[in-house]
């Protein structure tokens, strides 16, 4: 994996009409055609009625990391497997939500990469105590799953964790469930991805061929899900899948022409709000487009994407904890708004379970989109 460019290099290629596209595809799809004009103040709050949020200032209250100066965002985002409502179908609740994916995404001060580091839902963690949903205080506790976080007491609690063992204060909070991430990708119109070996995995509903598909929401739910379907069934070889997919579905939507498309750019918005929790700060259109349009410009190119430096716990193989030297280093490049380096990844258990690709994401599409239209330009500009 390339390193990401360092801010400043002389060498960083400048932004192509592809580039600028995706940017303005991306702010577009979250919130610049809504705020266009006065006849569309219906759909603006609509989509804005869509939002859930957890107010995590009120949960967290201020024993929290110091939030660092400089322009770069942390972001924590979710996937969460509750069984309620249309999650029913995927099996039991069997004692209530968990964070079947975690991943702390930072955007770095330029504005034009990202590093994404994924911490494996089986990690042994010092859980801080956290207020319940349900009422009343949990009681810290020591080498507990992470998942039990948000089981425990939600986000607040998962958020609370993850900056415990981090460091690092978690500017905003994303959580996708099972439902709406399939229609999203069912909106999308399916993400191209290829296998290098058969996957069968009835528990995920996944069976494909070795080959290059096209995945439906259904599909790409039983990828990013797969545990027994690939490698040796560990959360390790899953979380590869995720970042693969991650780095096609972020391809995918680069390539869309969404802006000759208004009816399918207000039903992604429309899906997307549908399909999310924030946190409380996040929780309107306007604020959705600001961190869309600070994204727009990063590509799967820009995006480091790794695991949780982890090693295999001596007492229950099927369970890791961090390894303490490369974990720091880790979170001590995100604080400082560096790449993270290299040798904090060597030798490590999620290193091991990447040596062997079994998905890859396709190649970046060989031509450019076109610039966009002066007036959709104009448009945009009036919306924000």
């Amino acid at each position: 994996m390339a390193e990401p460019y360092a801010a400043g290099d002389p060498g960083r290629r400048p932004r192509s009409p592809r580039r600028k596209a995706v940017l303005a595809a991306v702010w577009v799809l979250v919130g610049a055609v809504m705020l266009g004009g006065a006849g569309l103040t219906y759909l603006y709050f609509r989509l804005n009625g869509n939002l859930t949020s957890v107010d995590l200032d009120a949960k967290l209250g201020g024993d929290r990391p110091e939030d660092l100066p400089g322009g770069s965002t942390d972001i924590l985002v979710l996937g969460s497997d509750s069984r309620a409502g249309e999650n029913a179908e995927y099996g039991r609740d069997g004692g209530g939500a968990r964070s079947d994916t975690a991943m702390v995404v930072h955007v770095y001060e330029d504005r034009k990469r990202a590093s994404v580091v994924s911490i494996p839902r089986d990690t042994l963690v010092d859980r801080p105590a956290c207020e319940r949903d349900g009422g009343g205080t949990a009681p810290a506790a020591e080498r507990a799953m992470f998942n039990e976080s948000y089981s425990v007491g939600g986000p607040a609690c998962t958020v609370k964790t993850v900056e415990k063992m981090t460091g690092v204060r978690m500017d905003h909070f994303v959580e996708v469930d099972f439902s709406g991430f399939k229609r999203l990708i069912d909106q999308l119109g399916g993400v191209e991805i290829t296998t290098h070996q058969d996957i069968d995995d009835p528990d995920s509903r996944l069976d494909l061929k070795a080959g290059t598909h096209t995945l439906d929401g259904e599909q790409a739910l039983g990828l990013v899900r797969t545990r027994k379907g690939v490698g040796d069934g560990s959360d390790l070889g899953r979380i590869e899948l995720q970042q693969v997919f991650v780095k096609a579905l972020v391809q995918r939507v680069g390539e869309i022409d969404l802006l000759t498309s208004p009816a399918k750019l207000i039903g992604l918005a429309d899906t997307a709000t549908k399909s999310i929790t924030t946190d409380e700060d996040l929780a309107s259109v306007s604020e959705l487009r600001r961190l869309a349009e600070s994204l727009g410009d990063i590509g799967p190119d820009d995006m480091q994407m790794v695991t949780l430096p982890v090693t295999f716990d001596a007492q229950d193989r099927n369970r890791v904890v961090p390894l303490e030297k490369e974990s720091a280093q880790v979170w001590e490049a995100l604080k400082g708004d560096r790449p993270i380096p290299r040798s904090a990844l060597k030798d490590t258990a999620g290193a091991q379970a990447g040596r062997d690709r079994v998905v890859t994401a396709p190649p970046p599409a060989p031509r450019e989109l076109a610039e966009i239209a002066p007036g959709a330009r104009g448009g945009a500009q009036a919306a924000g």
